[in-house]
Order: structure tokens, then C-alpha cells, then sequence
């Protein structure tokens, strides 16, 4: 699994744990549905930390807590 696949995996399961759309995270992200669905696509392989910041805000949650999940804390960049 890729970096890309990871942050994906985290978005998704996020959403589907609060019950809400990826329309709908776009709206309290204040981040356009294109770039959610970019990401969510695998088409922006490398989210910029301002984006994944902003994802983060918008689902009440700190950036910190947003990247604190098993996948990508055991995920090695060096690859």
C-alpha cells in the first residue's frame, strides 16, 4: 500500500464512521468536491498538508490526530 492509498483509506474510513458524504466533507472542509474526489480517485497522489490540515479541521479533529492511525504510522517514506 502507497502513501496515496493510505490517506484514501483514512479519509474513507472516517467519513464512514461519521456517516457523511465526500460532497459533504468537501462543504465543512471548505475544500472544492473536485479536490476530495481527486484524492479519494488516486488522481492527487500527494495531497499538499494544507489540504490534508483543512480535511482535518473539517471533520473536528487536530492535523495530528488526523495522521495518528496504525497504516501510516508504520509506513516507511524510505521506500
Amino acid at each position: 500500500m502507497n502513501y496515496s492509498d493510505i490517506v484514501v483509506k483514512r479519509i474513507t474510513s472516517l467519513c464512514k464512521q461519521r456517516g457523511i458524504s465526500y460532497n459533504k466533507l468537501a462543504t465543512m472542509c471548505g475544500v472544492s468536491q473536485s479536490t476530495i474526489d481527486n484524492i479519494i480517485r488516486g488522481i492527487s497522489k500527494n495531497p499538499r498538508i494544507q489540504t490534508l490540515h483543512r480535511i482535518a479541521i473539517g471533520l473536528n479533529m487536530t492535523l495530528a490526530e488526523f495522521l495518528d492511525f496504525e497504516e501510516l504510522n508504520e509506513y516507511s517514506f524510505d521506500d
